[in-house]
């Protein structure tokens, strides 16, 4: 939905924004290493050592050709909205950073990382890592890369390559201008006249503070009092925080945003948009909710003109947004020709009222719960209406169980 009060590209100039950098590779190949030997040396108003990270991402300042630049990272290569974005076809990063231990070359996790770079679209960077140890044979690996087809620069190809030092800080600095020199090439752009968009990162529950997010900013300005909507979460910014727990005014792209005070969990890997007005934040969830429903029925008529066909409408409720994203995966692989799986409804915390009525009004529904509890009135109409449920604290189970009440 257009918003009336944003300020499109055509009020101002687009202008260069910091790069997105994940940081991706085999296991104990030094990804977090390195992560960590640049925010104790780099991270902006260099407070060295142990940072205190209050969200999944972190600024780093570096100096480059003279002038001070900031670069964003992923806080860790398995960040759990790098896979939403391979799920999802979300570009959270723009650039990446392929870690091989240059003792041990590549591995199969190497091959898998690569794999998720190449389908998320974006360029990449080679550091190849623990050179100074006695048996680092970079050359070797170089090799190794091409019999992959991926090829270096000096080695058929252009893919740029960096020598490091996870554990000295050696060629960390040639890593570093390689980035901003990659995002230059890019030329990426953002527009701070724009209101703020991007990318839901995290999502968690506190039990004192309420429901907060990590949201990366993509393009726009966040400012306090905006409204910020994420599928169908809606937050007033009040509370909002930078990725060392400073309290914020405002943030520009690319910079992480730690905001509390949504009203349900936003989902990983979404995106956001924010509003000046809390009306114009109510009506894009209108139409967001409208989209859904609209998208769901379409399917269910769909499907149920299949007469051969058998069809469950599930409500799946769970403790964090991770546990829902895996008991999704699970699930889906218990649809087959023979049987449409349906998702109703899907969120984070216990099964309430609202999702007993929507499961009161399905054809053929089935509430799953995991590391939940039903609340009383739920389980009221739930008992009263009979309504297939099942609660249990192991994901596997909930799948036996479904692929029992299919059969």
């Amino acid at each position: 939905m257009k918003n009336k009060n944003d300020k499109t590209t055509t009020n101002s100039n687009p202008v260069p924004r910091p790069p997105i950098v994940v940081v991706m590779g085999h296991i104990d190949h030094g990804k977090s290493q390195l992560l960590d030997y640049i925010r104790s040396s780099n991270v902006v108003e260099k407070e060295k050592g142990g940072i205190t990270q209050h969200i999944g991402a972190y600024e780093a300042e570096v100096q480059h050709e003279g002038k001070k630049k900031k670069i964003t990272f992923l806080d860790t290569p398995g960040h759990e909205a790098f896979s939403q974005m391979r799920s999802r076809g979300v570009k959270i990063a723009d650039i990446a950073v392929l870690v091989i231990a240059a003792d041990e070359g590549v591995k199969p996790q190497t091959m898998e990382a690569y794999s998720a770079i190449k389908e998320a679209g974006i360029p990449f960077i080679v550091a190849l890592n623990k050179i100074d140890k006695p048996n680092a044979e970079p050359e070797k690996v170089k090799g190794q890369l091409a019999e992959n087809n991926i090829f270096v620069e000096n080695y058929g190809g252009n893919i740029p390559c960096a020598n490091i030092s996870a554990r000295s800080g050696k060629g960390i600095t040639d890593l570093l201008d390689i980035i901003l020199l990659l995002a230059e090439m890019e030329d990426l752009k953002g527009n701070p006249a724009d209101n703020a968009s991007g990318v839901v990162i995290e999502s968690n529950i506190d039990q004192k503070r309420g429901i907060s997010s990590t949201l990366l900013i993509k393009n726009g300005t966040m400012k306090k009092g905006m409204c910020i909507v994420s599928g169908d979460a809606i937050a007033r910014v009040r509370i909002f925080e930078d990725f060392k727990g400073k309290k914020l005014e405002q943030a520009t792209f690319s910079s992480p945003v730690k905001i509390t005070g949504f009203n349900k969990l936003p989902e990983v890997g979404a995106g956001f948009k924010t509003f000046i007005t809390k009306r114009e934040a109510e009506e894009c969830i209108l139409d967001y909710n409208k989209s859904f429903i609209s998208s769901t029925s379409e399917k269910l008529e769909r499907v149920l003109e299949q007469k051969d066909k058998v069809v469950i409408e599930m409500i799946v409720k769970t403790d964090t947004s991770g546990s829902l994203e895996a008991i999704e995966k699970e699930l889906t692989k218990l649809e087959d020709e023979a049987t449409v799986l349906i998702m109703l409804k899907k969120g984070v915390g216990d099964i309430n009222e609202g999702d007993a009525r929507s499961a009161s009004a399905a054809n053929n529904p089935i509430i799953m719960g995991f590391n939940v509890n039903i609340n009383a009135s739920a389980g009221e109409i739930i008992n009263r209406l009979k309504i297939p449920f099942f609660l249990s604290d192991i994901i596997y189970k909930i799948s036996e169980w479904l692929e029992a009440e299919i059969q």
